[in-house]
């Protein structure tokens, strides 16, 4: 068993008690943060004369060496050592003897994993917000595109007010650039580097926790080292915004499954990301989408799991922060590959939009419009809330759609209608008259979409690191 801590104990750990208290098997996924600490933690200790400048070379040289041998597969990450700084740390001194021994001057374990799994978390926050401008880079090109298709709009899924899919589409975008805000907020928060605060009290070195900070792409350092080594809320906050951009995938994933059912038609998904049935050859299943929206279960539960892991622990460092990175590697993997699948299984589907114009057609989405028809032939609201409902019953009875009536059928209900009503209860005419912002309307819509474009356009993401 490779471990760094064995003076202190005169037998070895139990085998069962050793694997349960090992990491490797998972945390061997933040070598290159590990690697890329320490060459920061010893270029430091070279500048301050902690270690001369030979051994801050020799050193450094060597991690470089051991981090292009695991990316090339070269050198293989072992599971008989305790944790990823262990097996980095040992390879070193294996190679250069004494001089890989103080590697770990000035340096906790307790720092250097707070070290690694917030590099490991800016990155990870960095790559989402990527794939989250992709996908609403994809959902503003539908928006641009569907501007005249006209659809339902729902509540308590029933035909409401007729909209469009570029505006149905629109509030997903906003939705998904909500997300990308929160990326940034959790980036600005999370930016401080933990380096240097050691096992909790700092050290007795004089290091330049400044220089490492900056080294590493950090604003600057922790201003507390107790904090600096128990701090998780970034890990918390960054489960929190990928639980929120599941439930927007969740949410919009549930649409298409409706959509692409028989009973609405409004679109067919891809080929590509559909599966058939093992019995019944005429299936053709939104299975992506259906994994998508079950997987947010999964994600949620990896929040819930951290914050009870964190909700009682006593400061500073304890073992119990060990369970932030099972979990926490799963749902990243899981939230970036829904991401990633959900932007082409939309971006390849065919929306069917003389289905969705002959659906609002038939649900009377134009039973306000006509309310309001009758509110500007100087009908009082509340009586003419009464006089649609009525026509509504009525056309329900004869199997017609408002604009289906004849004058003659509209007037027997009230005699206010004029010829002019058909034109004011046109589909076209129900959504173009929405001009407000943020309303589906040709001109708010166009607005809309340019202030989008401008949005992606100005947009530079995070810094590459």
């Amino acid at each position: 068993m490779a471990q760094l801590w064995g003076g202190r104990f005169t037998k070895e750990t139990d085998q069962l008690v050793y694997n349960f208290n090992a990491s490797i098997s998972f945390d061997r996924k933040l070598y290159r943060q590990d690697i890329e600490g320490s060459m920061a933690h010893v270029e430091m200790l070279g500048r301050q004369g902690i270690l001369t400048e030979e051994e801050a070379a020799q050193i450094q040289t060597e991690l470089k060496r051991i981090l292009a041998q695991i990316e090339a597969g070269e050198l293989e990450i072992s599971d008989s050592y305790e944790d990823i700084h262990s097996f980095v740390e040992a390879t070193l001194i294996e190679r250069l003897g004494d001089t890989g021994k103080k590697l770990h001057t000035g340096r906790s374990r307790n720092d250097q994993v707070a070290l690694d799994m917030r590099m490991y978390v800016r990155m990870e926050v960095a790559q989402t917000d990527a794939l989250l401008k992709e996908l609403l880079e994809t959902i503003l090109q539908i928006m641009k595109a569907h501007t005249r298709t006209i659809m339902p709009g729902f509540t308590h899924l029933q035909k409401a007010q007729p909209v469009t899919l570029a505006h149905h589409m629109g509030a997903y975008f906003e939705m998904f650039k909500r997300d990308r805000l929160r990326m940034r907020d959790i980036y600005e928060r999370m930016n401080y580097c933990p380096l240097g605060s050691g096992a909790l009290a700092g050290t007795t070195y004089p290091l330049d926790r400044e220089f490492t900070a900056r080294r590493l792409g950090f604003y600057g350092p922790t201003l507390n080292s107790m904090d600096g080594v128990s701090d998780r809320d970034y890990v918390i906050e960054f489960l929190a915004a990928l639980s929120t951009i599941m439930m927007h995938l969740s949410r919009i994933c549930e649409e298409i499954i409706i959509w692409n059912s028989n009973e609405y038609q409004f679109v067919e998904l891809d080929d590509a990301y559909s599966t058939g049935s093992s019995i019944m050859p005429q299936k053709k299943n939104p299975d992506i989408a259906e994994l998508v929206r079950g997987k947010a279960g999964r994600v949620y539960g990896a929040l819930l799991s951290i914050l009870t892991t964190m909700k009682g622990l006593p400061l500073a460092y304890n073992k119990d922060m060990q369970e932030d990175k099972e979990l926490t590697f799963d749902a990243i993997d899981t939230a970036k590959g829904c991401l990633a699948l959900f932007r082409g299984m939309l971006a390849t589907a065919a929306f069917h939009t003389g289905r969705m114009r002959e659906s609002a057609d038939q649900g009377f989405t134009n039973a306000t419009d006509a309310a309001d028809y009758l509110v500007n032939h100087g009908v009082p609201f509340r009586d003419a809330h009464g006089i649609i409902g009525k026509l509504v019953l009525y056309c329900l009875e004869k199997g017609k759609a408002i604009g289906d009536l004849s004058i003659e059928e509209l007037r027997a209900v009230s005699p206010v209608f004029e010829a002019d009503i058909y034109e004011a209860v046109s589909m076209e005419a129900c959504v173009d008259r929405r001009l407000t912002l943020g309303a589906p309307g040709r001109e708010a819509m166009e607005r809309v979409i340019a202030e989008e474009e401008k949005y992606l356009e100005q947009d530079k993401g995070f810094p590459e690191r």
